[in-house]
């Protein structure tokens, strides 16, 4: 055989370059298939025929898959048969398209030496689904791969075309396979987020009929990872394993005896060692995992809880750990969220294991669970959480006042307290308050509803015990007291230590105490929140012992409020008052103007202020220090831009509350203002305006330059005319007749020179006293310039007329357009100013001034019942005024 078949290779080879040429050619033998069998759920045909084992070995096969009844080539492979253990020889293809859509057949020939091919085997082939009445389409109700692609078809019944595919919703282009048959190609399968993970394909034939199935995508089982087993009671075993993804398969997939993940069986009495295997199946393949292990090693004990205790700062919980473990000593776990972990030891076979949870935070939810290991490696399943409120804080800050009754055996005690409580909604929490009080070896209780915070106790002159308990509504059995102690009453008439501080800072009040070494248990300070206002709403702060200094925020007090601290002292027979301390947050200067009192002394040259003002009035936004006495000179006149004369005068005393101001210029008119004086500056002023005296009775001699040279001004005058004109006098005896005296009239010079030399000389050594108070008051009468000016609507005006506008009625007999009724001391004057000169005319000037005195002398007792008249003569500057004044005065 071997010589044979080498002699046709010869011949092929050298066919051309021996010339030799033959009409027959020598083939090898046709091969036959013997086997054909189809796998329709994987898609795949499994082609078998028989070989010669005595054959070359590496002999090569060509294999065609032909579609269709005209069996169009879709497939074409060679095939080298390397290794054979048998005469048959079997080889698989998988189709993309289902074998039940159209036929599949199968052909083969064998290539000698590859390349001398024997004549084709007879086709083999596997039929497609005949249809006859409905519509079918493959793949039907199969779990295909995720990722892969994969073809659907539609085949309808004999005759029949298919029109349109739809899969999934979305309409594909049709390919023809076969006689009326048609297929799609879907790339990239994915499943499906929704509950059916199941993909529809619709077909619809030429006679419009519609057909639907479905196929579920899914992906091939993994290998369980993370096995392990474990027992809990050492009667059955627990087994679990990471599955990987989780599968959505239908229910027609094979029936498995464990879940997914997990599976349960019964220990073997007495065994130890265990050997597992695992195998995870499911149409698309199968995976497998062994796993050993001692049981001993496996136990992971299960504890349930048992009950939990409530604290404010801690609980207490307990469980039990269930099973038959004979393990007397067991490790476990707890954890507090929000918290940490701890571990601690429980001896199991007393029943129950206990464990306080601390620190923790009152009126703050926690949740607490808890595991147990018997050798520490292997842990058994945390229990569920189980949560928990720890009690709400309570504490209660006691307070007292003791009022001294008119019996001097009866004591009225008030009792204050503010409750504290954490937690919202936390005064919520306190039903009610229980009051107790032991004196003399005797027992009282009085309840008090939540919403009450004080209480009214009568007790005697000895010492008395206070305790006040709140009652909460919730089950924490926790209990909230606080005591206080009332002294025995104490006749000694010890008045404490009372001391004024200033202002406090911006930020509050910094108060500070000699420490006593008898106050072991602390200090207490007290005070009113309105200061010294009545009614007093009382507030109090305690101070540990060690400490003698307080820092109160000024956010709680009021600025410009005075507020008065009690501090006492804690000690063992109850509290005493160490000391008073008076002070500001902060003072202000606005404080109220004193009262003046009136009338004002003031003479020419000075005046006398007095006034009323009350310095320890709690009301004062601050404290008084002093008083500010401003003086200002009132003129009118003054130039607009310039400040008339002003000074300023202290009094540092606060209790002092009169000044003199000296050195005033009289005749004038000054504006005075007191204002109470504060750290921060002066407060709102009392004024007043006061105008000086006039000394009308100073001797010659004291006339200033100004009166001096009114007077010799008009002298010199006259002196220098009669020297210029005297060489003149001839030419001037003419003019006698002109300034002759008229007829009758009979002037007497040289008396009239006598009388006035005779008055001097009278003046010049006269001394009289000045009057204790001399008022003047300078005022000008101008009507308006739109009306005429009558006897009945003149009266002062604030500033003086202007000259040449106006003109003055007629007087009228015994009628003093110039005259004020005044009161001097216990007489009645009336004065008149009256110009003898001259009065004015329309076109002359109008600036007559009209003065009204008030002057008070004391009366000598020679003038008593008895009248008099005085002249003085008042210069204008036109003219000559007489003042004349008539005293009427009333008899002694």
């Amino acid at each position: 055989m071997f010589l044979v078949n080498l002699l046709g290779f010869y011949l092929i080879l050298f066919e051309g370059w021996s010339g030799f040429c033959s009409e027959t050619v020598w083939q090898p033998p046709r091969p036959s298939i013997s086997h054909l069998q189809a796998i329709s759920d994987r898609q795949t045909l499994m082609v078998s025929w028989l070989v010669s084992l005595s054959g070359l070995v590496g002999d090569v096969y060509e294999i065609q898959i032909g579609r269709a009844e005209n069996h169009t080539v879709i497939y074409n492979r060679n095939v080298s048969l390397l290794s054979l253990d048998s005469d048959e020889y079997t080889w698989a293809w998988t189709s993309d398209l289902p074998l039940e859509c159209v036929d599949h057949s199968v052909r083969i020939r064998r290539l000698y030496n590859k390349s001398v091919p024997s004549p084709w085997s007879s086709w083999r082939t596997n039929d497609g689904v005949q249809v006859e009445d409905k519509t079918q389409m493959f793949p039907s109700q199969r779990v295909l791969i995720e990722g892969t692609s994969a073809m659907f078809c539609c085949v309808p019944p004999r005759g029949l075309d298919i029109t349109d595919i739809t899969f999934d919703n979305k309409q594909h282009t049709p390919i023809s396979v076969g006689a009326g048959v048609k297929a799609i190609m879907v790339v990239n399968l994915t499943i499906p987020n929704r509950p059916i993970k199941g993909l529809t394909l619709s077909c619809r034939d030429s006679t419009g009929k519609k057909s639907r199935m479905w196929n579920y995508v899914s992906f091939p089982p993994q290998k369980p990872k993370d096995l392990s087993c474990v027992t809990t009671d050492m009667t059955a075993v627990h087994c679990t394993w990471d599955s990987g993804r989780e599968q959505h398969l239908n229910s027609d997939r094979a029936p498995i005896n464990c879940k997914p993940s997990s599976c349960i069986f019964p220990a073997v009495p007495q065994l130890e060692e265990y050997n597992i295997r695992v195998m995870v199946k499911d149409p698309l393949g199968e995976e497998t995992e062994s796993h050993s292990f001692n049981i001993s090693d496996r136990v992971r004990p299960v504890v349930e809880w048992d009950g939990v205790s409530l604290g404010v700062t801690d609980t207490t919980v307990s469980w039990i750990v269930q099973g038959k473990l004979t393990r007397p000593n067991l490790l476990c776990q707890l954890t507090t969220d929000p918290g940490s972990t701890t571990e601690l030891s429980c001896n199991s076979v007393r029943g129950s294991c206990t464990a306080k949870l601390e620190p923790l935070l009152p009126s703050t939810r926690y949740s607490t669970r808890v595991r147990c290991s018997v050798n520490g490696r292997l842990w058994g399943e945390w229990t569920q959480p189980i949560a928990f409120t720890t009690c709400p804080l309570v504490t209660l800050d006691l307070w007292r006042k003791i009022k001294q009754q008119s019996d001097p055996n009866s004591r009225q005690v008030s009792l204050f307290w503010t409750p504290h409580v954490s937690g919202p909604a936390a005064t919520a929490n306190i039903q009610g308050y229980l009051v107790q009080w032991s004196q003399d070896g005797q027992n009282w209780t009085e309840c008090k509803d939540g919403g009450q915070t004080q209480a009214e106790v009568s007790i005697g002159p000895g010492q008395c015990d206070f305790s006040v308990q709140a009652v909460l509504r919730t089950s924490c059995t926790v209990t909230y007291t606080a005591h206080i102690t009332i002294p025995q009453r104490d006749d000694r008439g010890i008045r404490p230590v009372e001391k004024r501080f200033s202002s406090g800072t911006a930020s509050g009040f910094n108060l500070s105490w000699d420490e006593q070494d008898s106050a072991v248990c602390g200090y207490t300070v007290e005070w009113c929140i309105l200061g010294n206002a009545v009614p007093c709403t009382l507030r109090w702060m305690k101070v540990p012992e060690g400490r003698n200094t307080l820092f109160l925020p000024a956010r709680d007090f009021k600025a410009g409020c005075r507020y008065t601290f009690n501090i006492y002292e804690c000690t063992e027979n109850g509290h005493r008052l160490l000391e008073t301390q008076t002070g500001y947050s902060q003072e202000l200067k606005f404080v109220q103007s004193p009262s003046l009192v009136e009338p004002v002394q003031s003479t020419s040259s000075s005046v006398t202020l007095e006034w009323r003002y009350d310095v320890d009035d709690p009301a004062h936004p601050a404290f008084i220090t002093g008083y500010l006495v401003t003086v200002q000179e009132v003129a009118p006149d003054t130039p607009l831009g310039h400040v008339a004369y002003l000074f300023n005068v202290t009094v540092a005393e606060p209790q002092r509350k009169s000044v003199t101001i000296d050195g005033l210029q009289q005749n004038h008119e000054y504006a005075f203002s007191v204002s109470a004086l504060t750290k921060e500056g002066p407060g709102q002023p009392a004024s007043i305006t006061i105008r000086t005296g006039t000394n009308l009775h100073r001797p010659w001699t004291h006339l200033d330059s100004a009166h001096l040279a009114k007077i010799l001004t008009p002298i010199l005058l006259l002196l220098c005319c009669t020297i210029l004109l005297w060489p003149q006098r001839k030419t001037l005896k003419w003019l006698k007749g002109i300034f002759v005296y008229p007829a009758g009239m009979n002037i007497k010079i040289p008396e009239l020179d006598s009388f006035l030399h005779e008055t001097v000389e009278w003046l010049q050594p006269q001394r009289v006293d000045e009057c204790s108070s001399c008022n003047i008051e300078i005022l000008y009468t101008r009507p308006p310039l739109n009306e005429p000016t009558t006897l009945s609507d003149a009266g002062p005006q604030s500033t003086p007329p202007s000259p040449g506008t106006h003109s003055c009625p007629p007087l009228q007999a015994e009628y003093c357009p110039q005259s004020v009724t005044v009161l001097l001391r216990d007489r009645e004057a009336l004065l008149c100013v009256t110009n003898k000169a001259y009065f004015h005319t329309v076109e002359e000037d109008l600036s007559e001034a009209q003065v009204r005195l008030s002057e008070t002398c004391e009366p000598s007792e020679s003038l008593q019942g008895s009248c008099s008249v005085e002249y003085d003569y008042i210069s204008n500057g036109t003219g000559v005024s007489v003042v004349e004044y008539e005293d009427q005065c009333v008899p002694a």
